[in-house]
């Protein structure tokens, strides 16, 4: 069958990459085009910890992306340009020839302990929300920056232009420095009324301004592959696009709510990112007081946003399960969760206890001891606890959202890799009380390609690519169930997570 567009997609998360190849099929009759997606290429993504310090390899991860390039012109396809989306926040910082300035700091890593506070303390918590319209999370951008400014950090003072992840990633392929506008609305120094850097607060924190670049749109045309890449993958110089380069935006793209001017969504993996688009930023101190984000989207939009703690924490079990020689796969620990008795012990997943890795189970099981709960024991018991917390918190900050927003959501819509756990997605349609929609799966990869296909003129317009997604890939529906059960747990859930 002839082929409309093909495209390559650089999807790559917290604790794996992979490569996918879009192809865009006409339509047969009088049906619409459909999208298929055929993964190419994937790998690990492990942060490597060095003298106190956790930090990405980052020149393995653009020998990854080589690989893909090389593999996908290998196996017969040709994509036309490619785009990259990657987790938010973390950056490297170039010198004046262009150079990297060592390997970038992890997210995790712990050099912004304490900076939260600071700088609450120094600009004030109402004035930081006002000015950066993001949740307090520690991790932000500017956190970062401040820790390496007080580090009295030579990378920092050295530095020339700081390219955030995707945008490095692009210009070590393509030699073009941008800074993408999603991923900008990431650091906490961008101002979602203005939109434009906040030079002062810069300023004020001895941040360097001069090394930030003016963002550029989701849909821009970066450049074409350089020659030396070319020659060294012995491929045509397909162009580089700016997509929604925050895997989130890219995630919320693709969620198919065709013919609903207002949706909720969940992006559920690693992280679980809970929010609703709109036309404008919501920056409000009843925003700042539930701890919600706005971050920018494509097609011009805004996403209010929380970030929740999300399958990290079950992942981090199942991690030390395997490192003790006592490994399960997910499948088999979903089940004996399954098998597990409901609402035994219930932990509030955004709790700072479970941010940091390693030790996890015993974690939980302190967590539930300290709020004179039943500590959960076998696999099963911990992974229901996690799974029916998870469940809980979505509900919480949906009800949140419809509040600040005057909103009502008939239901929720799942997207990404955390819908194939389906127990996850039947109990959060139990716990909010309303059907639950789920897919497609790898939504951050396929609203990478819906991007690249309206920067090639294949799609007209967001909501024109939305209803390609639709038509593109089965959703699974999930309706509610033991209401009364599951609102009971809310109660209890709800005293759990008051401040202490």
């Amino acid at each position: 069958m002839t082929k409309l567009a093909s495209v390559l997609a650089f999807d790559l998360g917290a604790s794996s990459g992979r490569a996918l190849i879009g192809e865009l099929l006409p339509h047969t009759g009088s049906g619409q085009p459909k999208l298929k997606v055929t993964e190419i290429h994937r790998f690990p993504n492990q942060p490597i910890a060095v003298h106190g310090h956790l930090h990405w390899d980052i020149l393995r991860l653009l020998q990854e992306l080589k690989t893909a390039i090389r593999k996908a012109f290998q196996e017969g396809y040709a994509p036309q340009t490619f785009g990259i989306d990657t987790w938010g926040v973390d950056f490297g910082l170039l010198d004046a020839n262009g150079e990297l300035l060592g390997n970038p700091y992890h997210y995790r890593d712990p050099q912004t302990e304490g900076i939260i506070e600071e700088l609450v303390n120094l600009i004030g918590k109402d004035s930081l929300y006002e000015q950066g319209g993001l949740q307090f999370m520690p991790f932000n951008t500017v956190n970062q920056l401040y820790a390496m400014k007080k580090a009295a950090s030579p990378k920092l003072t050295a530095a020339s232009t700081l390219l955030l992840t995707p945008d490095l990633l692009a210009y070590f392929l393509t030699g073009e420095k941008v800074c993408e506008f999603t991923m900008a609305t990431t650091t906490q120094l961008f101002g979602p009324k203005e939109q434009k850097w906040n030079t002062a607060l810069m300023e004020k924190l001895g941040i360097p301004s001069q090394i930030f670049l003016e963002p550029i749109h989701p849909g821009t045309r970066i450049g074409p592959l350089t020659p030396e890449v070319c020659e060294e993958l012995d491929v045509p110089p397909i162009e580089a696009i700016a997509v929604g380069t925050h895997d989130t935006e890219s995630a919320v793209a693709a969620v198919p709510a065709t013919g609903e001017e207002e949706f909720a969504y969940l992006v559920c993996g690693t992280w679980s990112l809970l929010g609703t688009e709109l036309e404008r930023p919501l920056v409000t101190p009843e925003a700042m007081a539930l701890d919600f984000s706005n971050e920018g989207g494509v097609g011009g939009t805004y996403q209010l946003l929380k970030n929740i703690m999300g399958l990290w924490i079950l992942q981090e079990c199942k991690r030390e399960w395997d490192e003790q020689g006592d490994g399960v796969s997910f499948a088999e620990l979903v089940l004996q969760a399954e098998r597990a008795e409901p609402f035994r012990s219930l932990i509030h997943p955004d709790d700072p206890s479970f941010y940091a890795p390693s030790g996890m189970i015993a974690r939980i099981q302190s967590y539930c001891r300290e709020t004179s709960q039943t500590v959960p024991l076998t696999k099963g018991e911990l992974a229901r606890c996690v799974l029916e917390s998870l469940a809980l918190r979505y509900r919480q900050a949906l009800e949140q959202m419809e509040a600040l927003t005057g909103q009502s959501f008939n239901g929720l819509h799942m997207v990404g890799g955390g819908i194939q756990n389906e127990l996850l997605c039947r109990f959060t349609a139990n716990a909010i009380g309303r059907p639950v929609w789920t897919g497609p799966v790898e939504a951050s990869a396929i609203g990478n390609m819906l991007m690249q296909l309206v920067a090639l003129g294949e799609c007209s317009s967001l909501q024109d690519a939305r209803q390609l997604v639709a038509a593109s890939f089965p959703i699974e529906t999930y309706d509610p169930a033991q209401t009364d059960e599951w609102n009971a747990a809310f109660e209890t859930f709800k005293r759990l997570s008051e401040p202490q």
